[in-house]
């Protein structure tokens, strides 16, 4: 069973519609116990930075996470799901992020011509060998919606990058925590098999 974690960001309904159409169980939650007992959890997201970490506090859903990825289940971010996960971002000056991973959410530099938020189709390199990238093409297009990007601390943990007015860090790999900047439950056969390869990672526990 995979847990959604319910904390009122959007898009969470499309991320459950695609893995059921995995075949996969889902179950939509805000709960300790039933996250702390998935065999792998989602993080999907939304919406504004400042005012997640606000709803992820409110919640009591903080430590669980921490707890979720100290008892190595496999945990996926999504979009704002991936932004969360690190030390602070350009949207919500002093607000902390979940740090699960170390690196700062930036805003895509203003260029002429180049439109923020970034919506639309990317194709992906892949600097680092990642488990979600399995079977997947090198300059596979995927679907973004982002103000704000990734750089992470330990380029190690990139498994793929794209370039939109800059070098972004579209996803993370490390041990049980996995993260995308763009949407897989949105990016067709590819995304699909993004998150089939997270299930399998599940699978392997």
């Amino acid at each position: 069973m995979i847990a959604i974690i319910d904390y009122d960001a959007g898009n969470i309904k499309s991320v459950e519609k695609a893995m059921l159409l995995l075949g996969e169980e889902v179950v939509l939650t805000r709960d300790e116990e039933t996250i702390l007992s998935a065999d792998g959890v989602i993080l999907p997201g939304v919406g504004a930075f400042g005012d997640a970490m606000e709803k992820l506090h409110a919640y009591g859903l903080v430590d669980t996470i921490h707890k979720c990825v100290e008892k190595k289940i496999p945990f996926l971010g999504i979009c704002l799901g991936l932004q969360l996960m690190f030390e602070s971002s350009d949207e919500a000056p002093g607000v902390e992020g979940l740090h699960l991973l170390n690196g700062k959410i930036l805003r895509i530099p203003a260029e002429e011509g180049l439109k923020i938020p970034h919506i639309g189709w990317n194709n992906l390199s892949f600097p680092n060998e990642g488990r979600l990238f399995e079977g997947i093409e090198e300059n596979s297009f995927v679907y973004f919606v982002h103000s704000y990007y990734l750089k992470a601390e330990d380029p190690t943990i990139v498994k793929a990058a794209t370039e939109y007015g800059t070098y972004i860090h579209a996803s993370v790999e490390k041990d049980n925590v996995f993260a995308c900047q763009f949407h897989p439950e949105k990016s067709s056969e590819v995304g699909l098999k993004i998150l089939q390869n997270f299930i399998n990672v599940t699978k392997e526990k």
